[in-house]
């Protein structure tokens, strides 16, 4: 069993954003050397997340809008410990934190439109991703 851990390093500019991460992790999964195996992906801010999904404009606006339904910029219990970002945690949980994505014949294995992204709901401020791939 072989394995490698690198981290991935983020600070958008703005509050919120989708950023594809795909191709970083495909390099990783070749790096990495292993051709049968798992490629975690795990966001390590709790108003951050792991998005597999299509690279579609419209899509990721609509995923964004509906996740600002879902929990809307209120005035949050959490807001009463000095933060102004509790609609960004229940963003992250509603989202989740990680994937596991497969690695096949040394390539990451994902389906024909699928890519991966770091979802940032507070950012602004630097945060990070890990990437431990594990196999043969």
């Amino acid at each position: 069993m072989k394995s490698l851990t690198e981290y991935l390093w983020f600070e958008t500019p703005k509050r919120k954003d989708l950023v594809n991460i795909t191709e970083k992790l495909a390099d990783l999964a070749r790096k990495s050397g292993i051709q049968e195996g798992f490629c975690l992906v795990s966001a390590m801010h709790i108003t951050a997340g792991i998005w597999v999904n299509d690279e579609e404009a419209g899509l990721k606006a609509d995923f964004m809008d509906l996740l600002d339904r879902l929990a809307p910029i209120a005035d949050y219990r959490h807001h009463r410990t000095g933060e102004d970002n509790g609609d960004a945690h229940l963003k992250r949980t509603l989202l989740g934190h990680q994937a596991v994505l497969p690695i096949t014949k040394g390539k990451l294995d994902l389906g024909p439109w699928e890519q991966v992204f770091y979802a940032e709901f507070d950012g602004r401020r630097r945060k990070r991703v890990i990437v431990k791939i594990i196999g043969e």
